[in-house]
């Protein structure tokens, strides 16, 4: 998929991109990969498949989910910025934070978004688990998301104190979502949430399948979630 491609298919979808968010796409990619030889931030550095398998992939949320309707988002482990970045392109009013463990990625993400010119995005070297026990981010999201970070069930745990009430916490998942979501149906009442809707579509192109998992918070998450570092991935709820 190249960049014309990529703004053709995504104006099919109901999304057009002014030729400067063609040039944040851009600068994204060639940003990405000069930093990739430096620190290993993807396996995907061929331009087009870029622009499919993290670009496109990313915006895909968008054919599912109105981001026009919600103010902010954050993107738990977002690596060298997927979902996030893409979909902050797309929706520039979005008030963006993005919380990873590994400073090297958010050194990263603060030169890229220099680079690209973003407002008001925020980059925090944390781990979910006591990120999420700040009184200024706790239940503060009116949209928390993650992609290829860890099972659903310690996706659950990571993300759900993040969501405020009435709020959406999306699992961007490939093939065996049907299993991990079984898995986590406990976590997921644990912590205030009710499943709302599964999205299950082919990447185009190469007809990989991918499943867009959408959780409502309904209650508040419980003071004690989510546990200390490391217990969630260890001992999944």
């Amino acid at each position: 998929m190249n960049s014309e491609r990529f703004q053709k298919m995504l104006e099919e979808k109901g999304i057009s991109l002014s030729p400067q968010q063609l040039h944040q796409f851009d600068t994204y990619f060639k940003t990405l990969v000069e930093w990739n030889g430096k620190m290993n931030l993807t396996a995907i550095t061929n331009e087009e498949d870029v622009y499919l398998k993290h670009f496109y992939d990313s915006i895909s949320a968008a054919f599912y989910f109105d981001f026009t309707r919600i103010n902010n988002i954050c993107d738990v482990g977002a690596g060298a910025g997927f979902p996030s970045i893409p979909l902050k392109i797309c929706f520039p009013h979005l008030d963006l934070a993005i919380v990873d463990s590994l400073k090297k990625r958010i050194t990263f993400l603060e030169h890229l978004s220099q680079e690209i010119g973003l407002k008001d995005a925020h980059f925090y070297h944390d781990r979910a688990e006591t990120f999420s026990r700040k009184k200024e981010h706790r239940e503060q999201y009116a949209l928390v998301t993650a992609r290829a970070v860890a099972r659903m069930s310690v996706l659950t745990e990571l993300c759900m104190p993040l969501v405020r009430q009435d709020g959406t916490f999306l699992a961007m998942k490939a093939a065996s979502a049907k299993d991990e979501l079984e898995d986590a149906k406990r976590a997921i009442g644990q912590l205030g949430g009710e499943l709302d809707k599964v999205e299950k579509f082919s990447l185009p192109i190469e007809n990989s399948e991918r499943n867009l998992i959408f959780v409502r918070k309904q209650k508040s998450t419980p003071k004690k979630f989510p546990r200390k570092p490391g217990t969630p991935n260890r001992n999944p709820l």
